[in-house]
């Protein structure tokens, strides 16, 4: 078995390494607006720095970790008897879509992370965890937005949930290609120029049924300046 997968996994870590050499280090400071930010773990920064090199140069995170994030996914479900089923080919609707979508996508608003924003994707992801729910709806009926409110009244806002990951790579990329999702709203999200969307608060906890669920959180705020801008 071991002999099988670890070319696969060399082969993947080195096409990561390449492929991050095509980003510049200025583009990832720009990116990693989370850097100082104490209440999050290592991927829950790293979830920010991937959305925010998406709105960077969409087109290059396609064409790279993007690519990392297909070619790992295939080899992992190489497995499987339903591997043509599961696999992500060229042809995939929600693939050539989205390249469609990025093309253009270049020097967006960054996103950057809010503690209290956090606190409340936190707060929601462990209640999903706790009651087994894969919903945007609390366990006590409040919708996304109620939760939202009460910190961040009167300001648009969104949120995507991921489940089945705790990778950042593997959960950005996931929601980006939103397969399954007519109306590719997870997408549009990361995507977002509309409502202005630049405040977030990210959480990965475990849950039962999907061993892992991560909640994103997005609120437009007043325009925040860096920089690394």
């Amino acid at each position: 078995m071991f002999k099988i997968l670890l070319p696969t996994l060399l082969l993947f870590i080195f096409s990561c390494q390449v492929n991050a050499q095509k980003w510049t280090d200025a583009e990832f400071r720009k990116a990693n607006t989370a850097t100082n930010a104490s209440y999050l773990s290592n991927e829950e920064k790293n979830i920010v720095m991937y959305m925010n090199l998406i709105r960077i140069d969409g087109e290059k995170f396609y064409y790279t970790f993007l690519e990392d994030y297909i070619n790992n996914y295939n080899a992992k479900v190489r497995k499987y008897r339903n591997y043509n089923e599961l696999r992500i080919t060229r042809n995939n609707s929600y693939y050539t879509s989205l390249l469609k979508h990025l093309r253009g996508v270049k020097n967006l608003q960054m996103f950057y992370p809010d503690d209290k924003l956090t606190s409340l994707s936190q707060s929601h992801a462990q209640d999903l965890n706790r009651n087994n729910l894969d919903t945007h709806e609390s366990s006590n009926g409040d919708k996304f937005s109620k939760r939202l409110s009460r910190y961040f009244p009167n300001k648009a806002m969104s949120e995507n949930i991921d489940f089945g990951y705790s990778n950042s790579l593997d959960i950005v990329c996931h929601l980006l290609l939103d397969c399954g999702v007519p109306s590719l709203g997870h997408r549009f999200n990361l995507l977002d120029q509309k409502y202005k969307l630049n405040t977030v608060g990210v959480s990965i906890q475990p849950h039962p049924s999907y061993t892992w669920c991560a909640v994103i959180d997005f609120v437009a705020q007043p325009a925040y300046y860096s920089n690394n801008e």
